[in-house]
């Protein structure tokens, strides 16, 4: 991916050294899912020998809070974490050149989300945040959290290397974003008060989906305008989308797929709705909530 020499975005806090303070929970519920949550579900049940569907219900507000301690101390920043500082501002900027031309051929003015940098733990609009929940939206201070440990895990646990792929997280994550200036969000909860576990799974599953969709589309948009897309960068893209699948997590963790409790979808469909907005370029082409089948 060609980024260096690019402009970064001024909309970064850098909160690494802060810690994230204890006690309490998460007030997430599905309003907070981060790209990790299923990850981080996988590599919780491989180390802890709990089924990953049930740290899975506790990350989407189907089980208790999760406790704190104390915050670690600091540690010095690394050469590898200084030049990833660099790189996902850099994609923050793409994004906000991206979607500001977008929100305005539709008549409209976008509002840029902040990307924290944080460890460990970090307290959110939404309440206390876990590195252990990966990269996560909150909707309550429109701002995007990352531990940027989690691409070790992604290239490391995953196998899901590249830059690219790196991108991406951040692009699916300014997707949730989008999708709350939409009004998409606000709908989708609405939906989701009341219904039972499958119906909320499967609503959840098309927010997801068509964040990755948007996610497609800063691709195809950030292309257009700055060439950025490098031989091999699209297949880490799709690598990244299949690996976290749901049905790979859980072929993964168990040796078993239980499709209904799906919250993010397959491989096969994150893979076709990255792949339908880098294609189209499109918001329109992103209808998760109205495609059938997904």
């Amino acid at each position: 991916m060609k980024w260096e020499g690019q402009r970064e975005s001024d909309n970064v806090e850098d909160r690494r050294d802060e810690g994230g303070g204890g006690g309490g929970g998460f007030g997430f519920g599905g309003r907070g899912i981060g790209i990790g949550t299923i990850v981080i579900a996988l590599i919780g049940g491989a180390v802890f020998g709990v089924n990953p569907l049930t740290i899975l219900g506790f990350l989407t507000g189907g089980g208790a809070p999760v406790q704190h301690g104390a915050p670690a101390q600091p540690r010095p920043h690394t050469a590898q974490e200084e030049q990833l500082k660099h790189f996902v501002a850099t994609v923050l900027a793409d994004t906000e050149d991206v979607w500001t031309q977008v929100f305005q051929e539709r008549g409209a003015q976008y509002r840029y989300p902040k990307l924290v940098l944080f460890r460990g733990a970090v307290r959110t609009g939404c309440g206390q945040g876990e590195a252990a929940m990966g990269p996560f939206y909150c909707p309550g201070d429109e701002k995007v959290y990352i531990d940027l440990d989690f691409y070790q895990t992604l290239r490391d646990r995953l196998g899901a290397p590249g830059d690219f792929a790196q991108a991406y997280v951040v692009a699916h994550e300014v997707g949730h974003h989008v999708q709350k200036l939409l009004g998409i969000s606000e709908k989708v909860d609405a939906a989701r008060r009341g219904a039972d576990r499958a119906r909320s799974n499967a609503l959840s599953v098309r927010l997801e989906l068509q964040a990755d969709c948007f996610a497609g589309i800063w691709a195809n948009r950030a292309q257009a305008t700055k060439q950025i897309v490098e031989a091999g960068d699209i297949d880490e893209a799709l690598n990244a989308a299949s690996q976290i699948g749901d049905d790979t997590l859980q072929r993964h963790a168990r040796g078993t797929v239980v499709p209904e409790s799906f919250t993010h979808g397959s491989s096969a469909q994150r893979v076709r709705w990255f792949k339908q907005g880098w294609q189209s370029g499109h918001v329109e082409q992103c209808d998760t909530f109205s495609a059938s089948p997904l």
